[in-house]
């Protein structure tokens, strides 16, 4: 039989999706008076695997990772979720979202993003927020799965999120 055991913290990261930098910049300031100071930051790249947000969002968007020192608990992430949705509000413009924010968290073994969309790989972790595993650890790397989103598979994403992984073990 298993033993019940409480999960290690996990590393909190987010996807930010954007069109002017800005709007980056004022959503890094209320993310790190929320939650702590940010740990590492990923280069800037263009966002062209989907049409998907450009009604909403604009043109020529643009994505960037993020993680904070602060770990927290994967129970968390429903929380992150409502907080960071609210802040996609706040920061919303004659009500069209001008960032879009994916949270989640980075284990030794997998990355989870928090989402409001169900969908039959989703698992429900509470308060109306699904978690989607989206990567997990297999040989030495992150490997994405059949249903992982385009951005999420680039090799440069894959390798930053390798190197949170191991800050995250040093930890």
């Amino acid at each position: 039989m298993s033993e019940l055991k409480e999960p290690n913290p996990a590393k909190l990261i987010m996807a930010l999706l954007y069109s002017r930098g800005e709007i980056r910049n004022q959503l890094i300031i209320k993310l790190s008076e929320y939650f702590g100071p940010i740990e590492w930051e990923s280069q800037e790249f263009e966002f062209n695997h989907t049409r998907y947000y450009a009604e909403e969002m604009g043109e020529g968007l643009k994505k960037r990772l993020i993680s904070f020192i602060r770990l927290i608990s994967p129970e968390e992430l429903p929380e992150v979720k409502i907080f960071t949705h609210q802040l996609e509000k706040e920061l919303a413009h004659e009500g069209k979202r001008r960032i879009n924010i994916d949270p989640g968290y980075l284990t030794l073994d997998r990355l989870v993003i928090a989402t409001g969309k169900n969908a039959a790989h989703r698992i429900y972790i509470g308060k109306g927020v699904y978690g989607d595993l989206t990567l997990v650890f297999q040989s030495g790397s992150f490997r994405p799965l059949p249903w992982t989103y385009p951005d999420f598979r680039l090799e440069n994403i894959i390798s930053f999120l390798n190197q949170f992984r191991q800050k995250l073990k040093e930890k």
